[in-house]
């Protein structure tokens, strides 16, 4: 069942200004003094039930699960050391996300920003590679000429979008579902003479930097009127792409073999049945459960009666969801997730919320301490023009961010127990702790990253400059992504097992879904609390 909005949940603008007007009584527990009254100051306290759920998404209520191994490791990789973590409460897309959604993204981009010279590159750099479906032995021009674009597979899950660009698609889709929030609240009014940086941005609108068609302002207490705050629980938290251990927990759906507070059994597919691909249900028996390759040139089976019933990706409701409502976690596509790839990560990560790729930014601010907006120029992860591989990191519209750094007093490094440094990628697998060399100093500047991962070219140990240095496919830049495909075998069907990409490249049998944070309570409206 597809997830909508649910309004009754949303903390809505005129209730609000009836809140103000009907509890001004209200007092603190802790000081005595009154909520939403302008005599005592004005603190306003505003309803809020819970956190809504956002469009296409599912919540999924966390808990503890063994993560990683639960098949035989055929490849010998020795990457999925089974262990127990707890996953907080999240939401995920119900779906892949289809080719239909990545267009209306490309659409947007095409209308705010490729109108100007200057800026179309934004469009183009978000543009899929649909040269991904070429084989040198192969006739797959159709798909290179129609799979993104023809009605035909609107419903199909996009395909040849890499790591960045699915990155990138998780930011414009928390801007345009809070754009639309604040219109539906009656706060803003469409705009659509939006172009390069006048265009909404979460967080940018928070700072106070993006002004839109004003429709209706929230009232304050002395009469005047404010924006939405974070403090009013209106706007919805980013959508990003799910960690890799959300990720596993969803796939799974161990909730449907929960029986008085316990797992009855564990699951090699996201369905029980150790070693079945098939539909045991009477009315279904036979019947595949998902979209993968059955055997050596068997994609579909034969005519008159194809098993799975696609040659290659197939709609994204197609086949059965598994206990928490999702659909293909075990095949269609194989899916990006957010983490950096280390094949020993599952003996480092915390038991609590596992992820490795941490880099902590911070807002940029100017001279008078207000936040930097990007507005009239494209931002880039290396200012040498000539590097054709470099990354685009802020377009105009979005707040400029910055890695936190010793070097900076106001980010108080030197006092922090947690972390010390920005990019944590490294940290206890890559890092100068982890290397051959621990015991003495660690090496400052853009070698401070090179312990295991990078190596020089030249034999001498010598301190070389950073560009002499190769790096194996294990690097800062490969990414993990989970599940099986159209393309692979079923041992690629078990959520336990992972693979790596560089976050620059793509595949025809690679997609991607998004997912969100849960903020509260772990359980949703309508579950016993306890």
């Amino acid at each position: 069942m597809k997830t909508v909005i649910n309004t009754a949940k949303a903390a809505l603008l005129f209730g609000s200004i009836a809140f103000l007007a009907s509890c001004g009584t209200e007092t603190s527990p802790i000081t005595g003094w009154n909520y939403n009254d302008a005599s005592n100051g004005g603190f306003e306290v505003l309803p809020y039930a819970e956190q809504e759920t956002g469009p296409g998404l599912v919540l999924i209520e966390g808990g503890t699960f063994t993560m990683g191994r639960v098949e035989q490791d055929v490849n010998y990789d020795w990457n999925t050391i089974p262990k127990r973590v707890t996953i907080s409460s999240f939401y995920i897309d119900e779906t892949e996300i289809r080719n239909l959604d990545y267009l209306e993204y490309l659409h947007w981009l095409n209308r705010i920003y490729a109108a100007d010279e200057i800026f179309y590159e934004i469009y183009k750099r978000a543009l899929p590679d649909t040269l991904v479906w070429r084989s040198r032995l192969a006739y797959n021009e159709p798909y290179v000429d129609y799979y993104l674009r023809h009605p035909a597979y609107r419903d199909y899950p996009v395909v040849g979008v890499n790591w960045i660009q699915a990155s990138d698609f998780c930011v414009w889709r928390t801007d345009r579902v809070n754009e639309y929030i604040l219109i539906r609240e009656g706060i803003l009014d469409w705009d659509l003479g939006q172009a390069v940086a006048n265009n909404f941005n979460t967080d940018a609108y928070l700072a106070g930097k993006y002004e839109g068609v004003v429709k209706q302002l929230i009232p304050r207490p002395d009469g005047t009127e404010r924006k939405v705050r974070m403090e009013d629980g209106i706007l919805l938290p980013r959508y990003h792409l799910p960690t890799e251990a959300e990720w596993e927990f969803a796939a799974y759906g161990l909730i449907g073999n929960m029986i008085e507070g316990r797992i009855l059994e564990r699951r090699v597919y996201p369905w029980n049945g150790e070693h079945s691909v098939r539909n045991p249900n009477d009315k279904f028996v036979g019947d595949f459960m998902a979209n993968f390759v059955i055997t050596g040139g068997d994609y579909m089976g034969i005519a008159g009666n194809l098993n799975d019933a696609a040659d290659i990706t197939a709609p994204v409701y197609s086949y059965w969801p598994n206990d928490y409502g999702l659909y293909n976690m075990a095949s269609n596509v194989s899916e990006w997730v957010m983490d950096v790839y280390r094949p020993l990560t599952y003996m480092d990560m915390d038991d609590f919320r596992p992820f490795r790729g941490n880099v902590f930014k911070t807002a940029m601010k100017d001279e008078d301490g207000g936040i930097l907006i990007d507005t009239d120029s494209l931002l880039y992860d290396d200012p040498d023009t000539s590097n054709q591989n470099r990354n685009l990191i802020s377009r105009p519209g979005l707040v400029r961010q910055r890695d936190v750094t010793i070097a900076e007093k106001e980010d108080h490094l030197d006092e922090r127990r947690n972390y010390k440094y920005a990019d944590n990628i490294n940290y206890r697998d890559g890092d100068h702790q982890s290397s051959l060399n621990f015991s003495g100093d660690p090496p400052e500047g853009p070698e401070k990253n090179l312990a295991m991962y990078q190596y020089p070219v030249a034999k001498e140990k010598k301190t070389i400059p950073q560009e002499d240095y190769q790096m194996s496919l294990v690097n800062d830049k490969a990414h993990v992504y989970k599940g099986g495909s159209w393309k692979d075998r079923a041992y690629w069907m078990v959520p336990g097992t992972r693979r790596f990409l560089d976050h620059r490249q793509a595949a025809p049998w690679l997609g991607f879904r998004c997912a969100m944070v849960r903020v509260g309570s772990p359980q949703g409206l309508g579950t016993k609390k306890r």
